[in-house]
Formats: structure tokens, C-alpha cells, sequence
């Protein structure tokens, strides 16, 4: 049996016999759904979903980390937790879910939540797991681990960046290299690099240059700020980064109405804000997330210039 059929009975059977995952996948039954139209035509889809404060609120300092025992890590995780392990992973169900089937896939050692070295592994998981999209986030990027290696996949479909990347109007296209072919968009409100093609070592190769060209300008971070966004079809490999320049906006830490509880992951990027809270769900708007996009990702003319660099 192959790994992505594994991993579908992995899901259906934890659903059904871990009550917590029991819980919180019906518990998406009840999460709010409405959509926001940005400026230029891009829609952002915003979910109420209060199982998710323990991720927006996480504490990521290095003493908070240091002080609770590793979730990812085997000896910690719940017995009911079950899991596949291939290679240097171990595929887990995510039991406080986004998507109607969500993964988290740690590595098998308590290492740092650095992409650099493992980005291979997140192409062959993705052409593994061809029904759904991994993502990575930057320790300092929406990551609630930034301890253990991670990555986490949801199943296609949920994003809009997946349709939006087969419309010219925001995916446009730079330059094809080594059977890889660059866009950078427009019109988006984030910055986005992408990369398609079918040789993953040429990916690899531009992925590695491109993470070195952002190091380079963020030389006092563990890795540069980043989000990843990785999957397989039509027998091409499709990676979206997004290059961040903050971790939180000021809406996070603001008080009062002012507060909008928001930590931007990798969902966000791919254009589903969630919101734990109930107040934050309803008056959040278009303006908004447009001002949280432009606060916390590069822009789409730094970008370009980096595309420049890169070519």
C-alpha cells in the first residue's frame, strides 16, 4: 500500500477512535466560513475556528519552549496518537485541524525548525502525498514548534492561492530555467516567489539560492522569515514562498477593539486568515487583511528585485 493510502486510513481511523481528533474534526462542522475581496481582486477567506487559539497565542520565546515538553516528539505524544513513519518522518493527524484532513509530519529527531537542509524531503513528500499541500512555517513565521522540524500538509482545494496561481493576472510568468519555470505576482498584496517544473533537483538548487539571497538581508535570524507552500500535479512539483519581514502585525498586540488576534502561518500566505475569536471574525475586513498582508510579507516590487538577483 502506498503512503498516500496509508495515510488516508491513518486519518479515518484516528477520526473515528481518538476522541479528541473525534471532536475537533466534527467541531469544523460549526466553524464560520465568510470570503473578503482584496483591492485588484484576490479573495481571502477568513475561518472562525477556536480550537486554533493555542496556535495563534503560542508562546515562541526560547524560554516558554524550553519550559514544555516537545509535542512532535514520540515519548510526549498522546497513546491514542498513531502514526506512518516514512524515511525520516513520522505522518501524524493534526488533532486540532484547519482542513477537513490535516497532517503535521515531524521529523524523527528533536532538530530546529530549519527548511534549508530538508526542503528535498518536502518535494518528495509532497509527490507522495499528491492529494495534498505541504506547508512549511519559519520559527519565526507561525510555527507553534520552532523546536522540532516540521511540516504540515492539508488537502488540496482548501487555499486560494491553488487556483489563483492558474490566473495570469497575479502568477506571471519571469523566466523558465533548467525546466523550471519562475512567476512572480501581481496584484496579490504579498509577495510571492514560485516555482514549477518536473526536476526537483533544479527547484532544490533555486530554492537553496534564493533562502541564501533572503539570509542575506535578515543575517540576524536563524534562517530568513519565510512560509512554504509545496505540492505535486500534472507531474510537475508547484512551490510558493513567501518572504516575511515581521512575524506578527500590530493588530496582535494591540488592546481593546484595536486587537485582532492574528499570527500568520502558512494558510494565511495561501489566503484563509484564521481567527480563534469570535470578535475578531466578524470585524475583520478587506482593509484589514490587506493591512496584515503588507505589514508582515516582502512586497511584490522587493520581490521582483530579488527575482533580479536571483537570475
Amino acid at each position: 500500500m502506498n503512503i498516500s493510502l496509508k495515510t488516508k486510513k491513518l486519518i479515518q481511523g484516528q477520526i473515528q477512535n481518538w476522541s479528541l481528533a473525534t471532536a475537533n474534526y466534527a467541531g469544523l462542522q460549526k466553524v464560520k466560513n465568510k470570503s473578503v475581496a482584496l483591492d485588484g481582486g484576490a479573495e481571502v477567506k477568513v475561518q472562525f475556528n477556536p480550537e486554533r487559539m493555542r496556535s495563534s497565542a503560542a508562546k515562541v520565546d526560547a524560554k516558554s519552549i524550553q519550559e514544555r515538553p516537545c509535542f512532535l516528539c514520540e515519548k510526549n505524544r498522546p497513546a491514542e496518537q498513531d502514526g506512518i513513519d516514512t524515511d525520516d518522518y513520522t505522518i501524524l493527524i493534526n488533532p486540532f485541524p484547519i482542513f477537513p484532513e490535516h497532517l503535521t509530519i515531524p521529523h524523527q529527531e528533536h532538530t530546529l525548525q530549519l527548511i534549508e537542509p530538508y526542503f528535498p524531503s518536502m518535494l518528495k513528500l509532497a509527490k507522495e502525498l499528491d492529494e495534498f499541500t505541504l506547508f512549511y512555517n519559519g520559527p519565526k513565521c507561525g510555527a507553534s514548534a520552532p523546536d522540532h522540524f516540521h511540516f504540515q500538509a492539508g488537502i488540496k482545494g482548501f487555499m486560494p492561492v491553488e487556483e489563483d496561481f492558474r490566473n495570469e493576472t497575479f502568477a506571471q510568468l519571469i523566466e523558465e530555467r533548467d525546466n523550471v519555470k519562475i512567476y512572480n505576482w501581481k496584484g496579490y498584496h504579498r509577495g510571492v516567489v514560485t516555482f514549477a517544473g518536473v526536476d526537483a533537483e533544479s527547484i532544490t538548487k533555486l530554492f537553496r539560492n534564493l533562502h541564501g539571497l533572503l539570509w542575506a538581508k535578515q543575517k540576524e535570524e536563524v534562517e530568513p522569515m519565510l512560509n512554504v507552500l509545496a505540492y505535486y500535479e500534472a507531474d510537475e512539483y508547484v512551490i510558493h514562498v513567501f518572504p516575511r519581514i515581521l512575524h506578527r502585525p500590530a493588530c496582535y498586540f494591540a488592546e481593546g477593539d484595536e486587537q485582532i488576534l492574528i499570527s500568520p502561518a502558512s494558510v494565511d500566505m495561501g489566503g484563509v486568515f484564521i481567527t480563534p475569536r469570535p470578535e475578531d471574525f466578524e470585524k475583520i475586513s478587506a482593509g484589514d487583511v490587506a493591512d496584515i498582508l503588507h505589514q508582515v510579507c516582502m512586497d511584490e516590487n522587493d520581490c521582483l528585485q530579488l527575482l533580479k538577483e536571483l537570475l
